[in-house]
């Protein structure tokens, strides 16, 4: 700052007197930058509605697309891919709400001299040229913006690349081999290994999930940003010239290649199906054991009654099958008649409130 208000004076000569009367360089920059947050964030909320618009696609298209719920990694009970999307739709709007609110926090300057105590400037001068730049004052200025605005600005990219990753982490487990329930596309001429000319890799997502790792590094140094010596040291200043470029640049490219990989997705239907049935229908163990609760017999006794038969159906694939095992045992009989066991195996039953759900999420659009 100092260099180009030296340069001006030697052009501008004897009315150079009037430039930065009463400023400090942080009135300045800090106002400057204040502006370039805010066209970074419109240009990362663009991306991010992009996002939005094929997380909801893909909500619509798989309503009804059964697939098995995962928790721990192993098969749990019955959801749809649509909700599975929709769920993604409702975390990346809740990030871009933080990000709008973050927006909001660091829309502030201060021209209130070399302490923020308007020794020699009217506050009613900073009012006006913060809100030619539709900036608003900061509430106790030092020499500086206060860093904890810019903190949570940070911090509400990493959260929005951490709604990117937890896309990305599934994306990658549906593409397993194993698995193969999604994949990413795959364009004519493309290579997924240099060695074995077999593969697709999801090259895609794990490069958002490695990205999203230093997103997150860039919201912890904006946070170390904030305690600074009393009024002012300049231990942020350079900090900031590397995150503010590279934390903003990179939230857009993630956000983007994220709407690309959503929209992208190959969803393969058939294998969602057939890993849905992979286990033989263990997944209704819960509504087996909840339908003899509710005959009167205790949760415990239930629990193990049930379990008995989950665990030796799936450990003797050649057996006889979870339902038919229950079925033919007299202690289960007794209390649950075969036509109850069948209608606690009922699918749609475990999946009548997705579409309720998937309503519920879409609906935050934009609220």
């Amino acid at each position: 700052m100092i260099a180009f208000l030296s340069h001006v004076e030697d052009l501008a000569g004897e009315p150079s007197r009037f430039l930065h009367l009463g400023l400090t360089s942080s009135d300045v920059l800090d106002a400057a930058l204040a502006v370039q947050l805010q066209e970074a964030g419109q240009e990362i909320l663009a991306g991010v509605d992009e996002l939005l618009s094929a997380c909801k696609k893909q909500a619509e298209a798989h309503r009804g697309t059964h697939l098995i719920g995962r928790s721990h990694g192993i098969h749990a009970e019955p959801v749809t891919a649509g909700l599975v999307f929709a769920g993604f739709f409702a975390e990346v709007v809740r990030a871009r709400r933080a990000i709008e609110d973050a927006l909001a926090e660091v829309a502030v300057g201060k021209i209130a001299g070399a302490v923020g105590a308007y020794a020699n400037l009217d506050p009613a001068i900073e009012s006006r040229a913060l809100a030619a730049l539709g900036l608003r004052p900061e509430t106790v200025p030092t020499q500086v913006v206060a860093r904890d605005r810019h903190a949570a600005f940070f911090a509400s990219l990493a959260r929005l690349g951490t709604a990117v990753e937890r896309i990305a982490v599934t994306v990658r487990h549906w593409q397993r081999t194993e698995v193969r329930e999604a994949f990413e596309a795959f364009g004519k001429g493309q290579k997924g290994s240099s060695a074995m000319p077999h593969k697709k890799n999801p090259i895609l997502s794990e490069n958002l999930c490695r990205l999203a790792r230093r997103l997150r590094g860039y919201a912890d140094t904006a946070y170390e940003n904030v305690a600074l010596w009393h009024k002012r040291d300049i231990s942020h200043s350079s900090v900031e010239r590397v995150i503010g470029p590279d934390a903003t640049g990179l939230a857009d490219f993630m956000v983007r290649r994220a709407a690309t990989l959503v929209g992208g997705l190959i969803v393969d239907t058939v294998r969602m199906t057939e890993n849905l049935n992979l286990t033989g229908g263990l997944y209704f163990s819960e509504a087996v054991l909840l339908a003899l609760v509710g005959t009167g017999m205790t949760r415990q006794p239930a629990y193990e009654l049930v379990q008995k038969h989950a665990l030796a159906a799936f450990a003797e694939r050649a057996g006889p099958s979870f339902r038919d095992r229950l079925a033919g045992d007299p202690e289960v009989t007794a209390r649950l008649p075969v036509d109850q066991i069948d209608r606690a195996f009922d699918l749609q039953h475990h999946l009548r409130h997705v579409d309720s759900i998937i309503d519920r999420a879409l609906k935050t659009e934009g609220s």
